[in-house]
């Protein structure tokens, strides 16, 4: 269909591919934005404008714009095509700016939120626009929009606006959760690229790296001098730091690895491969991820040219350890995106080809040398802040168990001298009922001194994991579940755990502390026992021990067994405990003893006062976990 001028608008793709294609290229709403604000910035965009409106979600940016007359436009429907094939073309017009684009097929990212995406640009006073569609003829022919219909919301002289029509996916309710998202996949902006962010009135503009996740860091490593600006705003936040901080806080130089690597022309050359970016460990992950849509944040993304080309290495290199969820990091490595080497990125934009010797040399890179760096400096940064917070609230304990020992005396001594008093009074004037109401009285009055009780009862642990350590691959999971599930890890004693939060306070030992605590005090509150029960559990003094004391102070408990192990008294062995089935360090369940271990787990957290997420949510965190047969 041609516009009031007589032009057409074709497109060199065959129409099923546009509706096969369209709506399963991109998989979040946020990969679509990255790739349509990288076409911006390849356009010498200086501005981006995300506008979300009642039923469109608009991308519009100040760039060159396309030219119908100039050809830019036909280049532009050429679908498919490489738009890198020599060093000229790998740099924008100007020569400032090297170019993210590459396959040709970023312009359809739109398709995946709408069928119907409306494309209007201005370059030289040229006016252009199209429907781009899902659904388009056997002719290949694009619908023309009238020059009434092309409008535009912030540019005025020259520029490209991309609008998703009827969108199928939705952005976040605050404006600062889409900025959040959008700069863990597209970091690159500053003051010569900025974008702004617009809906309901309200508008944010980013033009800088969101230094907020470095603020929340306990540990950095950055590589490369223009990335050793971010351990200006680091700080650890450890009470006492001292030589403690130097440990936690790395500037490197960039990494070099040399690679040889056959080029397009078949010609094999050597490569320099070089990591730059940073990687660090967040002080906590509490009320992070606070949007079931956020993208997680725990990963290492790996980019190319400042765009991002995988959000997420960290399951292929790491050990699914608990110390893994504080780790975050962006690493860049512009050989992915050479010119002049194979195009090794998929087509989505949502990874690479994993067979590449450039992604396998990054791959071993991180998991042999770089994570375990990380993790040990987390680890060392958990470790000297328990060993200060355990120190604080051990010390508190003490003081108010004794506070609370007192005035259990105070309430003794004064409830009963008063009663004393009026029973003489009333003696051989009043019946028993009447002595039993004055004595009733005044321990009500007293009853205020027992305040302090309810904060002696907060400082207590919640959750004991009994177990034998060869069975720590189950304990590891029923730890993540019951984290999963918003127990803290400082209310949990569980002395094999990857996180030094689930201990007993430093230098303690555990029978000491639940005698202090839980037998030798005026406090009722009681811990929660989860016995994780094995043949060779029975065997240990210790787990023996622990079962003991968890009889001795009456504690509630479930009970957790590994293959075909039955427990025996003292435990409640009328209840009905769970089976799992342990095979080396891997855990294997039932479909129905899947069920079970999700329900005990919900229950033991809404037992002792936590507020749980729903099952279908604990079923997919727990498929990460174990093997359902």
């Amino acid at each position: 269909m041609t516009d009031n001028t007589g032009r057409q608008y074709k497109i060199n793709i065959d129409p099923r591919i546009l509706e096969l294609l369209g709506p399963s290229l991109y998989t979040n709403i946020y990969f679509v934005l990255a790739e349509l604000v990288a076409n911006s910035y390849d356009a010498n965009a200086s501005n981006v404008y995300i506008i979300q409106k009642e039923n469109s979600i608009i991308v519009e940016d100040d760039g060159t714009g396309m030219s119908y007359n100039a050809g830019d436009i036909e280049k532009y429907l050429n679908v498919a095509i490489e738009t890198r094939t020599n060093d000229k073309e790998s740099y924008t017009v100007d020569g400032s700016r090297k170019k993210i684009g590459r396959k040709g097929v970023g312009k359809l990212a739109a398709l995946a939120v709408s069928e119907n995406v409306l494309v209007m640009t201005v370059k030289n006073r040229d006016k252009s626009g199209f429907v781009l569609s899902r659904h388009v003829g056997k002719n290949h022919e694009l619908r023309a929009l009238s020059d009434v219909e092309i409008k535009f919301e912030e540019i005025v002289d020259q520029g490209t606006s991309i609008v998703m029509t009827n969108p199928q996916y939705g952005m976040h309710k605050t404006t600062d959760a889409v900025k959040n998202n959008l700069l863990k996949i597209f970091p690159l902006v500053n003051e010569k690229f900025k974008i702004h962010l617009l809906r309901g009135g309200e508008k944010i503009t980013i033009d800088s790296f969101d230094n907020e996740i470095v603020k929340a860091l306990g540990a950095l490593i950055t590589f490369g001098d223009e990335f050793e600006c971010l351990a200006k705003v680091f700080d650890s936040k450890l009470a006492e730091k001292g030589e403690i901080e130097k440990k936690l806080l790395k500037t490197e130089n960039s990494v070099h690895f040399p690679v040889r690597l056959k080029n397009k022309a078949g010609e094999e050359k050597d490569y320099d491969l070089e990591i730059k970016g940073w990687i660090g460990a967040y002080r906590t992950t509490r009320d992070r991820k606070k949007d079931p849509g956020d993208f997680p944040d725990n990963f290492i993304s790996l980019l190319s040219n400042s765009k991002l080309g995988e959000y997420n290495i960290l399951p292929l290199v790491g050990k699914n350890r608990l110390p893994e969820v504080y780790i975050v990091g962006q690493l860049h490595i512009d050989l992915f995106e050479e010119t002049e080497l194979h195009d090794m990125a998929l087509s989505n934009r949502q990874g690479y080809k994993t067979d590449d010797p450039r992604y396998q040399t990054v791959i071993d890179y991180v998991r042999d040398n770089l994570l375990p760096r990380i993790v040990a400096m987390r680890e060392m940064y958990a470790d000297h802040q328990k060993k200060i917070r355990d120190k604080d609230r051990n010390d508190q304990k003490k003081r108010d168990e004794e506070e609370l020992r007192k005035r259990v005396d105070e309430y003794r001594s004064s409830a009963s001298k008063n009663a004393s008093k009026k029973i003489a009074g009333i003696l051989g004037k009043d019946t028993p009922k009447d002595v039993e109401e004055v004595i009733s009285a005044e321990m009500n009055n007293a009853f205020p001194l027992m305040g302090l009780k309810q904060r002696v009862d907060s400082n207590k642990k919640k959750i004991l994991i009994s177990h034998y350590s060869g069975d720590k691959a189950l304990c590891d999971v029923i730890e993540k579940m019951l984290v999963f599930n918003n127990v803290p890890e400082e209310d949990i004693i569980y002395t094999s755990s990857d996180n030094v939060d689930s201990g007993i306070p430093a230098g303690a030992h555990l029978f000491e502390y639940l005698r202090d605590y839980f037998v030798d005090s005026y406090s009722d509150k009681k811990i929660f026992v989860i016995y994780v029960t094995s043949e060779n559990m029975a065997k240990e003094w210790n787990p023996v021990t622990e079962v003991g004391a968890g009889w001795i102070t009456e504690s509630k408990h479930q009970i957790f067994t590994i293959n075909d192990y039955r427990p025996l008294r003292p435990l409640d062995i009328d209840l009905l405990w769970h089976k799992s089935n342990k095979k080396g360090d891997h855990i294997s369940m039932s479909t129905r003893q899947f069920d079970e271990f999700i329900k005990k787990i919900l229950y033991i957290c809404t037992e002792i006062g936590f507020s749980v997420k729903d099952k279908t949510s604990n079923k997919e965190e727990l498929r990460r976990y174990v093997k359902v047969v």
